[in-house]
């Protein structure tokens, strides 16, 4: 066995081990009383609203594979729809199982059915990446102005101090804002040379160049489609429990913040997504062990939705590309 598979193994039992840590951890600190209320809550989901919820789940994947199309096209590939579809969903089933891996996965498996060199598309992920990343930063900011209360309140409680207003919550952000801009720069001219600092590098340039491409509105659009789409699966899951049925879009703002965070810390986000949307909502007078359930019900069906389409691919890729490579043999001997 070389470094790299034990890398992967190890990676994979401390991330998958650490999910299952969270959830013995958060399900023994509930009495009895709250897990059966935790499970009379998910059993009170409205079924029928996993179709709205599915078909604005796909839409965002299918979205995503639009926008990657456009950053492939500076490099003269130009894959289908449908093959650029089936990867990406094949790279989220991947990330599933092997964590970071799903990135690699589509790469290859659109450049074997496109006949492309993976190695250059690999540049493309950074690039997404990095303005994910630059988009959860706005999404923070704009669920802080918009819950500034609530926020105020959570930093209060977290300072022991009873009072605040927004002016100095605004001062917070804006001076925590410019802290971080500067320590990143610090970081960057000290370690210039080092990974860190070609990391740091690499994601400025990827988000840099998305302002490049000639159809920088349409990437631009499609990531308001992209995170649009997550935000109102967060919507849609509040008006199918009837214990959060009352809660609007500032919230669910908020919710895809924490749910966001959530995902990256543990194997497929398990156990810390329901405990980070649970503590969430509990701030927002959702009890504890309904806002798990809440957080348990968005994850399975987010999670859901990426096996379905991505099994999905798995079956079509093949049979769609060989049907294609008949009809152009069939077009040649003519």
């Amino acid at each position: 066995m070389n470094k790299k598979t034990l890398l992967t193994i190890l990676q994979y039992v401390v991330f998958l081990g650490l999910g299952v840590g969270i959830i013995y951890w958060m399900m023994s600190k509930l009495s009895p009383e709250q897990r059966s209320s935790m499970l009379d809550a998910i059993k009170a989901t409205r079924l029928w609203m996993l179709v709205p919820i599915f078909i604005i789940g796909f839409l965002s994947h299918w979205f995503r594979a639009l926008r990657w199309k456009l950053l492939l096209e500076p490099m003269d590939i130009r894959p289908t729809t449908a093959n650029t579809f089936f990867a990406v969903m094949i790279g989220y089933v991947t990330n599933l199982a092997i964590p970071r891996a799903g990135e690699v996965a589509k790469c290859t498996v659109l450049a074997r059915y496109e006949k492309v060199p993976a190695d250059k598309m690999i540049g493309t992920i950074v690039a997404e990446r990095a303005f994910d990343v630059v988009c959860l930063g706005i999404i923070v900011l704009m669920a802080f102005f918009l819950e500034a209360d609530v926020v105020g309140k959570m930093i209060n409680d977290a300072m022991g101090s009873s009072g605040g207003n927004h002016t100095n919550l605004y001062l917070i952000l804006i001076g925590g804002m410019l802290l971080g801009i500067a320590a990143v720069v610090v970081v960057y001219r000290k370690f210039k040379h080092t990974k860190v600092g070609k990391f740091i590098k690499g994601l400025a340039d990827g988000v840099m160049s998305i302002f490049k491409l000639k159809k920088s509105g349409m990437f631009l659009l499609y990531t308001l489609l992209i995170w649009g789409a997550y935000w109102f699966l967060i919507v849609l899951g509040f008006w199918s429990m009837p214990i959060t049925e009352h809660l609007g879009l500032s919230v669910a703002l908020v919710v895809l913040v924490a749910g966001s965070i959530g995902m990256i810390g543990t194997q497929g986000g398990i156990g810390l997504y329901p405990l980070a949307v649970g503590k969430t909502l509990l701030v927002y007078g959702i009890a504890e062990a309904n806002g798990i359930a809440f957080g348990w019900v968005s994850w399975s069906v987010q999670v859901g939705i990426i096996l379905v389409l991505g099994v999905i691919s798995l079956i079509l890729l093949p049979i769609l590309n060989r049907k294609q490579h008949n009809a152009q043999v069939t077009v040649d001997r003519k």
